[in-house]
This record gives C-alpha cells, sequence and structure tokens, in this order.
C-alpha cells in the first residue's frame, strides 16, 4: 500500500490542485470539506492536519460503505429516496472548497439496485450540484479528488495490489523528489495545447478508430478545459461540445464501473444528436436505464482527449478516474453522456444562465458518465474555412 510518504506528497498534490482549481486564493477561515472512504483515513487525517495549519475551517464527511448503500437502495421509500439532510443547502452555499478520497471498498454492491432508485436519488442531488457549480463560476468554490488502491480495485483491475499501487505512484508522481513540480510542468504545457486549440475556427471533430466513427460539432463560445487541478491524477483536455450535433457511433473498448454495476463493450449510435440505440456485451440493460434518468443523459456533455506523453497509465485500473486519464501505446478519448461543464464556456461563466446554456448546446442532465476508447485513432477539425487539420494522431496533440 502506499507509504507515509506517498501520503504526504499525495496531500501536497491534492493541496496544489484544489488551490490551482479555485480562481480567487484561499483565505483563512475558508471552509473545506474532506469526504473520505474508511481506507483513506490516513490521507484524510494528513489534509485536516495540514488545512488546520493554514487557517481553514475542514468540515469531515465520512463516505457511505457498501453496505449502507445497499441498505439505502434496496429498502428506501419514496421519500427516503430523495431526502437532503437539513442543513446541507446552508453547507454548500458557504463551502468554498471539497477533497473526496475514493477508496472503495467495492465495485458491484449495487448491480442488484433498482436503476430507476439510483436515477431518482442522482436527481434529487442536483439542485446542490448546481449550487456548487455557481460558486465555482465566481470563484469562490473549487473542489479536487483523488483515488487510493484497494483490494477490490486490484481484483477487478486483474493484477496485485502491489502492482496497483505502482501504477497510482508512478501516475501521480508520488515518487518523485518534487511531485508538485511535476504537476506544475504539465500544467504549463497543457496551457500551451489549450491555447493552440482555442485558435483554430472549429466547425467540427471527426474521431476515427477501428470501431468509432463519430462526428463532434463544437459549437459556439467554446474554450477547451482540463489539468487544472480538479482531478489527480487528469491529463486529459476536453470541451462541452453543442449536443445538438452529434451523429456516428463511438465504442468504448474499456470497462466502466458505475453505481456497483459494470458495463463492457459500449457501443454507441448518435442521431441528430442523441443516442438512436445503445448496446453493451454486459451491463445493457444498466446502461439503457441510465440513459434514460432525463431527456440530456442521452445526450453528450463532454468530448476528451489524453495525450500520451503527459499519461504515465499504461493499464485498465477499473476506476473511471485513472482510465480516462489512459496514456498507453495511443492515448485515449472519451465522451461523457450527460452533464456538461460551466467551465469549457469561452467567457464569464457567470454569464452562462440556464436559458443561454440552452441556446448554445450545453447539455443539462443530473447524468455525467464517461466511456473510454484506447484504440489508435486520429481526429480530424473541420475548419469554418472548409480545410481539415489532423489535431490529433497516435496519441498526441499535433501541436
Amino acid at each position: 500500500m502506499l507509504t507515509d510518504r506517498h501520503l504526504e506528497n499525495y496531500a501536497d498534490v491534492l493541496w496544489w490542485g484544489l488551490t490551482t482549481a479555485r480562481r480567487h486564493p484561499f483565505r483563512k477561515n475558508d471552509i473545506v470539506q474532506i469526504r473520505f472512504h474508511s481506507g483513506a483515513q490516513r490521507l484524510a487525517e494528513i489534509l485536516y492536519r495540514n488545512l488546520m495549519a493554514h487557517g481553514i475551517h475542514p468540515v469531515v464527511r465520512a463516505s457511505l460503505t457498501p453496505e449502507m448503500e445497499r441498505s439505502f437502495y434496496r429498502l428506501s421509500n419514496a421519500r427516503q429516496l430523495v431526502f437532503v439532510v437539513p442543513g446541507e443547502e446552508q453547507l454548500v452555499r458557504r463551502l468554498n472548497g471539497s477533497i473526496f478520497l475514493n477508496a472503495p471498498g467495492s465495485l458491484t454492491h449495487l448491480r442488484e439496485a433498482d436503476p430507476k432508485k439510483i436515477g431518482k436519488a442522482a436527481v434529487a442531488s442536483k439542485p446542490l450540484r448546481s449550487i456548487l457549480e455557481a460558486r465555482e463560476g465566481k470563484g469562490e468554490y473549487s473542489w479536487t479528488l483523488c483515488m487510493l488502491p484497494t483490494a477490490e480495485l486490484a481484483r477487478h483491475a486483474g493484477i496485485s495490489v502491489a502492482a496497483y499501487t505502482r501504477q497510482v505512484v508512478r501516475a501521480c508522481f508520488l515518487d518523485s523528489a518534487s511531485p508538485v513540480d511535476e504537476w506544475r510542468r504539465i500544467h504549463r504545457r497543457a496551457g500551451e495545447i489549450k491555447r493552440w486549440l482555442n485558435g483554430l475556427d472549429v466547425v467540427d471533430f471527426h474521431i476515427e478508430s477501428a470501431t468509432t466513427d463519430l462526428k463532434i460539432r463544437l459549437g459556439a463560445r467554446r474554450a477547451w478545459a482540463g489539468i487544472s487541478g480538479r482531478n489527480i491524477p487528469s491529463f486529459e483536455l476536453f470541451v462541452s461540445p453543442d449536443w445538438r450535433g452529434t451523429r456516428g457511433v463511438f465504442c468504448a473498448d474499456q470497462p466502466s464501473f458505475r453505481n456497483g454495476n459494470v458495463v463492457r463493450g459500449v457501443r454507441l449510435e448518435f442521431k441528430a444528436g442523441r443516442v438512436a440505440q445503445a448496446s453493451a456485451a454486459e451491463g445493457e440493460r444498466f446502461l439503457k436505464q441510465q440513459i434514460s434518468t432525463d431527456r440530456g443523459a442521452a445526450q453528450v456533455g463532454e468530448f476528451s482527449l489524453t495525450d500520451r506523453r503527459f499519461s504515465r497509465i499504461d493499464r485498465f485500473m477499473a476506476n473511471t478516474l485513472f482510465d480516462e486519464n489512459f496514456g498507453g501505446a495511443h492515448g485515449n478519448s472519451h465522451i461523457a453522456l450527460g452533464a456538461s461543464y460551466r467551465n469549457t464556456f469561452a467567457g464569464n461563466p457567470r454569464a452562462l444562465s440556464a436559458s443561454r446554456r440552452a441556446t448554445l448546446g450545453f447539455n443539462d442532465s443530473a447524468l455525467h458518465w464517461d466511456f473510454v476508447n484506447t484504440e489508435k485513432k486520429r481526429v480530424t477539425a473541420v475548419l469554418a474555412c472548409g480545410s481539415r487539420l489532423t489535431v490529433y494522431e497516435n496519441g498526441e496533440f499535433a501541436c
């Protein structure tokens, strides 16, 4: 498992991520929530100590155990399913930061849970997420998260806990003399690529691989984002496109674990911006029910590319945070069904009202589900002048 040195380094990187992701600096007496699974307790203790030393007010929340989650979805009545804890809205209206330490004890404990219940619970919590999105747009709030190795993750990834731990250490530069300096270096290089992408007058992106042939409409007032400190690790650059222009086929060659369910071999066919056909080699029923969570769940909220020169992740990790940042031989591309990201609006996020989001084709949903393709691929930008430019090939941006 992770050593004390690794955990101290992890805590330093998470603080870098939290402060980098926020437009305004943290001040004494700000409020930061630490939410964690029991397997991440030691890292939570280190973060608590560090936040106290910065003059921050830490708010500690333990995540539900797998057994608690099973009980919730098995036994909850209609009112319990959408219950919001008194004071929760008051907290999120004052929260300045949030750190989630993911150390799952189970990945499949909800496989028997009713997907409709899972969807209703997600919809019930959406107003709180909307408050945090608005605060983030004002520069008053930021978040970051990380993942710690567990026996369950290693088992589903098909490797030993020791091998899984080595992947985490390498991916997050926890073995470096100065992990934060490594992240600053990648952050600078990513900034150069984002400026190049944002300088192109793109109408569509065309993604082609052995199984995928998809066209994404970029849309007006878009800005590429990523490697901002919000996820540790994060090597992807992404944008929330105009969902209305999505057409073609996207296939995910990486499995996905979501809400205790495993889905493999996903194939999504889009027509007129929406999923017209969805299939999976495993978990198809759950996939289709999640896509019906709300109207936006069948529409694209994110398009992402990862440069293999950034990421040292070279194997399946059974965790979306790591799998969507896969480097390997060919990098990866992923799309997400559901919610779009406010920070990919090219303007003041505070000006992005609900009506303007709809007008610009920013998708809205309680769902956000990533599907990853790691095949060798080419991504071509179709420019407003009619010419075509390869922007990504063989796992690398052309910048």
